[in-house]
């Protein structure tokens, strides 16, 4: 367990190219280098190669200075600050603030920093002016998208986005159970899942909570399941929907198999089967028998309810 631990530990992320910085900042790499260069408020180190890169310290020190410098802060102002009054100053900034981008470079700043108390009171703030589907929609979502663009460019570890993403999803759980008492609609069961070997489940979580809210009857399955348990709700008294989201799993070589697999597990039934996510969006759905339909997203799906 120590050895397991040790090697996670070892394999989150501390350094960054400038690259990196301007992903994540959205500050461009020239704008980064006049600070460096003029205010001195990062300091890169180099390679034996002279490659320069930057530490985890510099990045949440770059974020920071971010938050001030949005908020009429002068970077010849922040840069006569200590690096510990930049942190507090910043800090103090994220708790007062509950506008959609503030509170999402806030996340950003949690998400790096691994700090639970900053964004637990970046949401708290938000909840005094958004609904919970406001603060998804507003802001989880644009933030998620984020999050992706930065996987996309080799920027963010496992660690950073598990630790954020159990946040949220512990967020959407907690409003999900005030409202499971107001399930009335039961003609009507819908059943959400993962495929097999699918982690990502916060917009299937998402759906299931607006489901909720909408007094339907939901069943939720969770990461990873096999298509053949789907046969268990066959024999309910209400009409089921099967709802999957896909991210990762199935593999695009493997799509149309998985749908052809659907199909036979459905076939002979009038069940609805219902797929979320981009990946899917090419499929011929004409040559399946069974009711299959598939959206990009779950805001879409939730968009023609």
């Amino acid at each position: 367990m120590f050895n397991k631990k040790t090697q996670i530990l070892n394999n989150i992320k501390t350094t960054f190219t400038i690259k990196d910085l301007e992903n994540i900042s959205g500050i461009k790499a020239h704008t980064i280098r006049i600070w460096e260069k003029r205010y001195g408020l990062l300091e890169p180190k180099r390679t034996d190669t002279n490659i320069r890169y930057y530490s985890s310290e510099s990045l949440t020190k770059l974020l920071n200075v971010v938050l001030l410098n949005t908020h009429n802060y002068k970077i010849s102002k922040i840069a006569n600050m200590s690096p510990e009054q930049i942190k507090i100053t910043a800090r103090e900034l994220s708790f007062k603030l509950a506008a959609s981008d503030e509170a999402i470079n806030s996340f950003k700043l949690a998400m790096f920093q691994f700090d639970k108390v900053l964004f637990n009171n970046t949401y708290n703030k938000l909840l005094h002016k958004k609904t919970f589907r406001e603060i998804f929609k507003d802001v989880f979502v644009p933030f998620l998208e984020h999050i992706g663009m930065l996987w996309q460019t080799d920027t963010l570890l496992p660690a950073h986005e598990h630790f954020i993403s159990n946040l949220i999803i512990r967020k959407i759980q907690l409003n999900t159970e005030k409202l499971e008492y107001t399930a009335n609609n039961k003609e009507l069961t819908y059943v959400l899942f993962l495929p097999e070997g699918e982690i990502h489940e916060i917009g299937l979580l998402y759906l299931n909570y607006e489901l909720a809210l909408r007094g339907y009857h939901t069943i939720y399955l969770g990461q990873s399941l096999p298509l053949n348990n789907l046969t268990y709700f066959f024999d309910s008294e209400s009409d089921v929907c099967f709802v999957n989201s896909m991210t990762v799993k199935p593999y695009d070589d493997k799509i149309v198999k998985y749908f052809e697999d659907v199909d036979e597990v459905l076939k002979n039934t009038n069940h609805k089967f219902v797929s979320l996510g981009n990946r899917a969006m090419s499929l011929d759905l004409s040559k399946f028998k069974s009711n299959i339909t598939v959206f990009p997203s779950v805001i879409k799906y939730l968009d023609q309810m």
